[in-house]
């Protein structure tokens, strides 16, 4: 821990100020500036944020739904006074490419393509990979083609177990692939509509009395790309392909077992839709996993990003990434 805080106040002392003012001197610590960024592949843009050094490791941050690397414009600045940090947003979401849904079909399999497509093109060969929510089946898929690029696994509310899903939700999933009636599919366009994204998802595991912590920055830039009924289509395709992800869960625990990555699960433990038994289950694959529960819903990072930044640090730190 010694060592860890000597190094981050070296590395925050390089990206210092210094102001002089009579005889007395301050010192700033600024992180680097995030950019934003765009790459084209196959005629797809696809937009990541971007900051650090790149001769430091690399952070690949993963976003969940209804969001996009946006979920992560707080925590990107306090891990790249350390590391180099890239936070794409998905295919269909944020700022890449809306693909039109009624001709290419959005599945799980396609969005981690095209994610892993971007970190080829970026040069990324190693990584730290940090999950949430949809996050996990996209970089799931990743690791399953290649675990040994990934330097160490970051889980943050992003299941793989389906202790951390209720009957009722394992059941909303299955039904999603196998209803295919027009009732079914009105039910989960409804998901995406306003009233939805705010109150059963962003405000849905807050106590009204602590809901002020919740920046409505969040559901604002999600709503922005979620107007047109192509875009709430684009979702409505995930919901339904999102059974895959429980069919795999068995395969991505034997990889998990067998590979054993370093691994740091920081996990809000009020987060009523993926639950902290979930978090837990890593634990029996990952018997040297570091757990925290925090107070703190689905969208911990939002919430708790202070927290989750320090864990962070500290993890890489110990486990000699840096």
């Amino acid at each position: 821990m010694k060592q860890f805080v000597i190094i981050l106040l070296v590395s925050l002392a390089s990206l210092g100020c210094e102001i002089k003012s009579g005889d007395t001197k301050k010192q700033f610590f600024l992180p680097p500036a995030t950019t934003y960024n765009y790459v084209t592949i196959d005629s797809v843009k696809l937009f990541y944020r971007e900051a650090g050094d790149k001769n430091n490791p690399t952070i690949v941050l993963l976003h969940g739904y209804p969001s996009s690397s946006h979920s992560y414009r707080n925590l990107i600045p306090m891990l790249a006074t350390h590391y180099h940090v890239v936070a794409p947003d998905n295919l269909g979401s944020g700022y890449s490419t809306h693909l039109d849904p009624t001709t290419t079909t959005y599945t799980f399999d396609l969005l981690a393509d095209y994610t892993q497509q971007l970190m080829d093109t970026l040069q990324i060969k190693s990584y730290v990979m940090y999950m949430q929510d949809f996050g996990a089946p996209v970089g799931y898929r990743m690791m399953m083609k290649n675990p040994k690029r990934i330097q160490a696994l970051i889980v943050q509310n992003a299941n793989a177990y389906l202790d951390g899903l209720t009957l009722q939700r394992q059941d909303f999933f299955r039904t999603a692939q196998t209803d295919t009636s027009q009732a079914k599919h009105d039910f989960l366009y409804s998901l995406t509509g306003k009233d939805a994204i705010i109150n059963k998802q962003y405000l849905f595991d807050l106590e009204a009395s602590n809901s002020n912590i919740q920046s409505p920055d969040a559901w604002t830039h999600d709503l922005a790309f979620l107007k047109s009924e192509s875009d709430r289509e684009i979702q409505v395709q995930l919901f339904q392909d999102y059974n895959t992800n429980l069919i795999r869960y068995p395969k991505w625990q034997t990889m998990l077992s067998e590979q054993q990555p370093k691994t740091l699960i920081v996990w809000g433990k009020k987060d009523l839709k993926f639950n902290a038994d979930g978090a837990k289950a890593y634990l029996r694959d990952l018997p040297n996993a570091e757990l925290h529960l925090l107070d703190a819903g689905h969208f911990a990072a939002e919430e708790k990003t202070r927290d989750i930044a320090k864990l962070i640090l500290e993890f890489l730190s110990k486990n000699a990434i840096e």
